[in-house]
């Protein structure tokens, strides 16, 4: 049916059209709202969580080991994306229980909603950011902020990234020492026994397998990596 919108008609009649066309927007807003959380959700799991201390972590047990190429790339991502969800869910579940609920029953405003949601999240990078890099990164943006609270979330993120990325380099080095140790005592072996000629890194490797086993690495390295982030 054709829509009169002569303006020398009732102005009532036609904020009732406007209402029934454009009024009813909440799940247009969610749809809005979920495609671009979807879009951003790959730099917001890097960003926001400890996605990236688990990943490096992962990879310099896998060199430490001498395995290139075992476990694979697809299988390291699947596990580091199942414990940084494990170790966020605290975190989750306060931007759900104390955002999104009150979002989705009309309680709060889009804009209180986005407050809210960051509020754990910022706790959380606030925990596990160092004095040292929020300092640094105050003083690149040269502004004086009275308290920690009061730093804005573009100053947070690249030191809360940068402190992710030193403690998974300390927990590297952490990891490389008794691999090292074993490389150092094979190569010792076969130059002894006049095998230079001989790769150490081929025959150590069996070894420091045998060794990671035997002491259940990936249940220690596992729990020693989740316990650092509380």
């Amino acid at each position: 049916m054709p829509i009169d919108l002569d303006t020398g008609g009732d102005v009532g009649t036609i904020n009732e059209i406007v209402t029934t066309l454009f009024g009813e927007s909440a799940q247009t807003v969610d749809i809005v709202i979920l495609l671009t959380i979807l879009t951003l959700l790959p730099s917001i799991l890097m960003m926001l969580t400890g996605f990236t201390r688990i990943i490096i972590v992962l990879s310099f047990i896998r060199q430490a080991l001498g395995m290139q190429q075992t476990p694979p790339n697809q299988i390291l991502i699947g596990l580091a994306l199942f414990l940084t969800f494990f170790v966020m869910q605290p975190v989750f579940t306060r931007v759900y229980e104390d955002a999104y609920v009150p979002f989705t029953e009309g309680q709060i405003t889009q804009e209180e909603f986005i407050d809210e949601a960051m509020n754990p999240i910022r706790e959380f990078m606030l925990e596990q950011t160092f004095t040292t890099d929020m300092n640094f990164f105050i003083a690149m943006a040269g502004e004086d902020y009275p308290d920690i609270d009061s730093v804005p979330t573009s100053v947070l993120i690249p030191a809360f990234i940068t402190s992710e990325i030193k403690h998974a380099m300390w927990i590297g080095f952490i990891i490389y020492i008794p691999f090292i140790v074993i490389d150092m005592i094979v190569a010792s072996t076969l130059m002894s026994m006049g095998m230079m000629m001989l790769p150490p890194a081929m025959i150590s490797l069996p070894f420091k397998v045998l060794l990671f086993v035997m002491v259940d690495g990936w249940q220690l390295i596992i729990g020693s990596l989740i316990q650092t982030f509380y």
